[in-house]
């Protein structure tokens, strides 16, 4: 994956997926499957920083990774944040979708902790949405792009797929929850498909027009 690749004598410009979670590799290298970029994951950077994420918005978030990360290698770097809003908690988690149960925590920990707090709470009253913001640095500017999905959160876990929040997230059209579906039928409806299809049309026109 780091090494360089050529195509009619012309290097593919390279492009930093500024993460180190592998479950977000593997979708977002889906996403991104057909893109004439070479993919870089961090495992090519062994000393990139571990970039603090303290913004309040996951727009803010997003960009600070992907500038960071960028400036580190030299490199383009594209970042996201995403977050999981429950309309009864206020937008809980939100911008701590990722450590709402606390510092260096299991996925499960912080399902556990929504169950918890949703316990008792009416279907029809357990609406959500996740939204996540791609951001591309590149030449010192940085570019966002955004998705969303609506969806209700389930009272116990369903599927084993995904990741996150997935098991719990249940999408109506589809009558099932994240966990319960195909990649390929989750990144066609998902907040993370839809920003990355935006990112895509993003990169095609600044780069290759």
């Amino acid at each position: 994956m780091t090494e360089v690749t050529v195509v009619q004598n012309t290097v593919l410009r390279k492009l930093v997926l500024a993460t180190r979670n592998n479950d977000k590799i593997v979708e977002i290298g889906k996403l991104l499957q057909g893109l004439d970029v070479q993919l870089l994951s961090l495992d090519a950077f062994p000393e990139a920083p571990d970039v603090l994420e303290d913004g309040d918005t996951l727009e803010a978030n997003a960009i600070k990774k992907a500038r960071e990360i960028a400036e580190y290698t030299g490199l383009a770097a594209v970042a996201d944040d995403t977050g999981l809003e429950v309309d009864c908690l206020h937008g809980a988690p939100g911008v701590y979708s990722g450590r709402y149960a606390g510092e260096n925590v299991s996925y499960s920990d912080n399902v556990n902790k929504l169950l918890d707090e949703l316990h008792g709470v009416p279907w029809e009253e357990r609406k959500a949405r996740f939204r996540c913001v791609v951001a591309l640095h590149d030449n010192g500017m940085s570019k966002t792009v955004e998705g969303g999905c609506e969806g209700i959160i389930c009272e116990k876990p369903q599927g084993s797929k995904g990741f996150g929040y997935d098991p719990v997230f249940f999408v109506q059209e589809y009558g099932k929850t994240f966990a319960e579906m195909e990649l390929a039928d989750k990144n066609t409806v998902s907040h993370r498909g839809i920003a990355f299809k935006r990112f895509r049309q993003l990169v095609e026109e600044q780069w290759f027009k």
